[in-house]
């Protein structure tokens, strides 16, 4: 009578719910098709908290016994099929399949599997929900849905018909479904597998972290190695290629005992969502007076910031020019991923490199996503054999991938070989990473390639004091390979000092969570500011043999850092003050490569004097506006046909 009874709760609970119209419609699929089935798949999508509302004892078997859960909703369907003759060929209740698809689990500690805790729980059969970041993917290969199995005695009953249907559960081996040792239940004569009436499913293998192991990378050092585990997620069917490198998941699944070479706890995989980082709603009472008090000036408040920022570092004022880079690079990565081309990649020229190394160190350490690559490990995606035994390629994300919507900081750019640099090279201009997987080495017939967006900017630095000649050709080589960074250079001598009368506590995090997620625009004076300084650069630094030496990437990398700057402003609106700051770090940065030209920018022109008091915030501010007008008529003058328009017009 109870097992009645969750059946009459479960036809209520598709009705109400609309799953017994689809089921309908699926079974209309199934009918008109002209191929046999020996196995007929439904995905049923499960609400726990509207089924346990309705029928708690059927609630309490689809969170805590599934695979008794599937068999009622089996029935449920096998009677609805017959008495509504929705598939003609249909004849026994073990073709069907019920894959129970949960939209969430309740959101009690008993029902969350964190992977830093010891032992995970395998033996349940029960659903859990972890949350993780994808660092290793297989390609996809097929395994057995079901399959039919007729007694190998002719005269046996059981040698015709549908009564041995195998169907895959989660958890379970190719080999618990296709094996050659099973027996018949009437006679005992060995059974045979109907190969035409096999059915095929797609399956991944992915590789997950959580998110806490990220601290790993963050605090990274030389001497100190270190591991960490991940966990093992079978995707089938509908979710396969549903992750992605990189992102982070939070994943619906029955936990399982896997045995290979090493016994290792897997999950297999229900459901399957994106995680969205969260967005702060607004910033500290102290920026917002801050803000308030800056609002004259559209270069006073990203100044104060550069002043205040990493004062555990390096002292308020130092190093500025730096700093005010760093933070346009951590706010320019967006979580909505708009464009491959906002990332801002920095390689730092610097005498200091001790200094250099430790700034960026502590910057990472202020994103979700500030990986500091080990020197041990690879920065791009690398191929090794699945330790399943599946047959499938497995694909190791690399520092670059999980880097993902942040930094990656890959340490002393002389320190990487040629080919490495050559790798890089590429994936600053494309924003992408291809593998090839060839078939051969890996038992395939054909071979394959798989390309990945890169959305995260690099940052590194060279020793511009090297002794050894070798060493500075080599460093000479470097910067003129590393194309699309922005370079920056720092010397001892150049320091940039000053203290300012309003202090605010530094709540960094989450004014650059913040930050980084606003909508930016381009207003029209700023648009044509920026094509005109593209165009107006494109033909100075043009010759007759080589062409021009700015690329088409240059304008974008011109619209990064202005919508870097407005960003940083806390505005979503790019003005032309915005493109100026842009013009002067893009000019530092060719200057450094190309060597100077008609339109002259000195070394400090974002921070160009020793700045101590409002004071002198003002002469920086009549200095850039100097610049203003100065980069205005270079347009004009080098840039025919662009117009600049007046803030007036």
């Amino acid at each position: 009578m109870s097992n009645l009874k969750m059946k009459e709760a479960a036809l209520i609970y598709l009705d109400r719910s609309g799953g017994l119209q689809k089921f309908i419609d699926d079974c209309k699929y199934y009918n008109d098709s002209k191929q046999s089935y020996a196995v007929y798949r439904f995905k049923i999508l499960i609400n726990p908290s509207d089924v346990v509302e309705l029928d708690a004892k059927l609630g309490n078997h689809i969170l805590h016994q599934p695979l008794k859960a599937a068999e009622v909703f089996q029935s449920v369907c096998f009677i609805a099929v017959k008495t509504l003759s929705l598939i003609g060929q249909l004849q026994t209740e073990t073709q069907i399949n019920i894959v129970l698809k949960l939209s969430h689990l309740p959101p009690l500690p008993s029902y969350s599997l964190d992977l830093c805790e010891f032992p995970l729980d395998y033996t349940s059969q029960r659903f859990y929900v972890m949350q993780g970041i994808v660092i290793a993917m297989t390609t996809v290969t097929k395994y057995t849905q079901g399959a039919r199995f007729l007694c190998s005695d002719e005269a046996c009953p059981l040698s015709k018909g549908f009564q041995y249907i195998r169907v895959h559960v989660p958890g379970a081996t190719e080999s618990a479904t296709i094996r050659n040792d099973f027996l018949c239940d009437l006679c005992a004569s060995s059974l045979q597998e109907d190969r035409k009436f096999r059915v095929l499913g797609d399956k991944q293998i992915v590789e997950i972290i959580t998110t806490k192991a990220l601290h790993a990378f963050q605090g990274y050092s030389n001497n100190q190695p270190f591991r960490f585990q991940s966990l093992t997620i079978f995707l089938r069917d509908e979710s396969v290629n549903k992750m992605n490198m990189g992102n982070e998941y939070k994943i619906i699944g029955i936990p399982t005992c896997v045995k290979t070479s090493q016994t290792a706890v897997c999950i297999e995989a229900n459901s399957i969502t994106f995680c969205n980082s969260k967005v702060p709603s607004g910033i500290s009472d102290n920026f917002k007076c801050l803000l308030s008090l800056t609002s004259s000036s559209c270069w006073k408040f990203t100044a104060i910031l550069a002043n205040i920022f990493a004062s555990q570092i390096t002292p308020p004022g130092t190093y500025n020019l730096l700093k005010l880079c760093l933070l346009m690079s951590l706010v320019q990565i967006t979580d909505r991923n708009k464009e491959l081309e906002d990332c801002l990649d920095i390689l730092i020229i610097t005498s200091d490199t001790l200094l250099a190394d430790r700034l960026l160190n502590f910057s990472i350490n202020l994103i979700p996503r500030g990986i500091r690559h080990p020197v041990s490990t690879e920065i791009f995606p690398t191929l090794s054999r699945n330790k399943y035994g599946t047959g499938a390629v497995s694909i190791q994300a690399g520092s670059a991938l999980l880097a993902k919507g942040g930094i990656c900081f890959i340490g002393d750019l002389a320190s990487h070989k040629k080919d490495k640099l050559e790798q890089l090279q590429s994936v600053l201009e494309s924003r992408s990473i291809t593998v090839y997987i060839p078939g051969k080495k890996f038992g395939e017939d054909i071979d394959q390639q798989m390309t990945f967006p890169v959305q995260c900017s690099f940052w590194s630095f060279v020793d511009m004091d090297s002794s050894s000649r070798r060493n500075a050709q080599k460093i000479n080589t470097l910067i003129g390979q590393m194309v699309r960074y922005m370079y920056i250079l720092l010397l001892y001598n150049v320091l940039f000092h000053f203290c300012l009368n309003h202090s605010c506590d530094v709540d960094c995090p989450e004014l650059l969570a913040f930050a980084k997620n606003l909508n930016v625009e381009f207003s029209l004076e700023a648009e044509r500011m920026i094509h005109g300084y593209y165009l107006a650069s494109r033909r100075i630094r043009t010759d007759s043999i080589c062409g021009s030496k700015l690329s088409a990437s240059a304008l974008k990398y011109l619209v990064s850092l202005s919508e870097a700057h407005a960003r940083l402003n806390l505005r979503n609106e790019v003005r032309k003050e915005d493109v100026l700051i842009a013009a002067l770090l893009f000019e530092t940065s060719l200057t450094l490569k190309y060597g100077a030209t008609v339109f002259c920018v000195a070394p400090n022109a974002v921070f160009p004097f020793e700045l101590y008091n409002e004071e002198y915030l003002e002469q920086r501010d009549l200095y850039l506006t100097q610049c203003q007008q100065q980069l205005e008529q270079f347009i004009a003058t080098y840039g025919p046909g662009t117009t600049i328009f007046s803030s007036d017009e």
